[in-house]
């Protein structure tokens, strides 16, 4: 299965980006080198507008003035951006089209075959993974989307032969328009960023965007989706390589997609048995003394922390929770934490709702305050045979510029230890 031919190729003389981080930047770039005349805008006054005024952009810090609006013609919004900010919303009102930056790089491809994938978690996981396995079979592949380089910038080195697998955020679909895929993938749905949905309702239907135009549909087993449906418990040509039931049904769903276009089983197992896994998920750090140290910073809402825990199910923990709140209830992530977990060191600005949680779940728990005090206390109290688990169930951005920033320095914290 191949591209179609090219995209619509339609851009405005005038266009103006909101938001300066990197996807913004680069969709930025991606239109100022066609000849479109463009403003980047940011409403904070510290975004780092990098590269953007030696490419002839017009750059606006601390500034959503509805002006900016004047003669444009095209809005490009990156993903940070709420769609009720001031400029989206001022767009729509004037009636002038509002692209994601998935839209903006899908039009600039060159009729390249894509295959999405969305969920609360798993996507990097499933989205490299899916990636092995096409290029185990022999075909081109590259990675774009939310973890990976913006689509709007890899559309430049893009034979039209190559397969973009491409990760994608609810907030990246929140506004295409004619992104289509050859095989989308849909993980879970659980809740996650409701400090910026109405509701977990709105936030689905922003995932299930992926599934518009798409030709295959590849589906949690019991959705009451249309599709491929995929579970944990799906028979592979081997066992995958990397850890937990949770990565198994992220297998099961690579494979599903793999096969709708045409993936013999034999690529399939070569992929699941050398993938080593993502950065920050399930990541061994370290084994000293007879304890595994586990860096799983990108659980960052309570699902992915329960998987995490899960993942090591009959292994005596200490789990290290918190971070910086997106508006979940951790009632039942304290209920289910199971009596494996020995000991619970709390860091961060979400550490008086985990607290309250855990007294009412009759949970012990130490407020360690930050990361670096949660390792050394951890290290105190960890026996051989332990896991020292950082799962944190919350986002990172209280003490964190992101959550590999925390994993990072997660890792580094480990390996300095003596």
């Amino acid at each position: 299965m191949t591209g179609t031919g090219a995209h619509e190729a339609w851009l405005p003389g005038r266009a103006l980006v909101v938001g300066l981080g990197w996807t913004g930047r680069a969709a930025a770039l991606a239109l100022a080198r066609r000849g479109v005349r463009v403003v980047a805008a940011d409403r904070s006054a510290a975004a780092d507008p990098g590269r953007l005024e030696a490419a002839g952009v017009e750059v606006r810090l601390g500034s959503e003035e509805e002006s900016l609006l004047d003669g444009v013609e095209l809005v490009v919004k990156g993903p940070g951006v709420p769609g009720e900010s001031v400029l989206p919303a001022a767009a729509r009102a004037r009636g002038i089209p509002l692209w994601s930056e998935i839209e903006l790089g899908y039009r600039l491809l060159p009729g390249n075959p894509i295959a999405g994938v969305t969920g609360t978690k798993g996507k990097t996981t499933t989205t490299r993974l899916l990636g092995a396995m096409l290029d185990a079979a022999g075909r081109p592949v590259a990675l774009a989307g939310n973890e990976h380089v913006p689509l709007s910038e890899v559309a430049d080195t893009l034979e039209p032969a190559t397969w973009v697998v491409c990760e994608l955020s609810s907030f990246a679909l929140e506004d295409v328009q004619t992104f289509a895929c050859e095989v989308a993938v849909l993980l879970n749905v659980e809740p996650d960023h409701l400090n910026r949905y109405d509701s977990l309702e709105a936030y689905r239907a922003a995932k299930l965007r992926i599934f518009e135009r798409a030709r295959a549909k590849i589906v949690p087993r019991g959705s009451g989706l249309p599709g491929i449906e995929f579970a944990a418990d799906d028979p592979l040509p081997v066992e995958p390589a990397i850890p937990g039931a949770h990565n198994r049904a992220n297998a099961a769903a690579a494979a599903a997609a793999a096969r709708a276009v045409g993936v013999e089983d034999g690529a399939i197992a070569e992929a699941l048995r050398t993938f080593s896994g993502v950065p920050h998920r399930l990541e061994l750090v370290r084994e000293l003394r007879g304890v595994r140290w586990i860096n799983d910073s990108k659980a960052t809402n309570t699902a992915a922390a329960r998987r995490g825990v899960a993942a090591y199910a009959g292994t005596p923990l200490r789990l290290i929770l918190g971070g910086s709140l997106k508006g979940e209830d951790f009632g039942l992530l304290a209920r289910e934490l199971p009596a494996e977990v020995r000991s619970i060191y709390l860091v961060g600005a979400a550490s008086d709702e985990l607290a309250s949680a855990l007294d009412a779940a009759g949970r012990a728990y130490e407020r360690a305050g930050d990361l670096a005090t949660a390792v050394r206390h951890a290290s105190a109290d960890a026996e051989p045979g332990d896991v020292v688990l950082l799962s944190p169930a919350c986002a990172s951005f209280d003490q964190f510029e992101s959550f590999e920033h925390r994993g990072a320095e997660f890792r580094r914290l480990v390996e300095d230890l003596p």
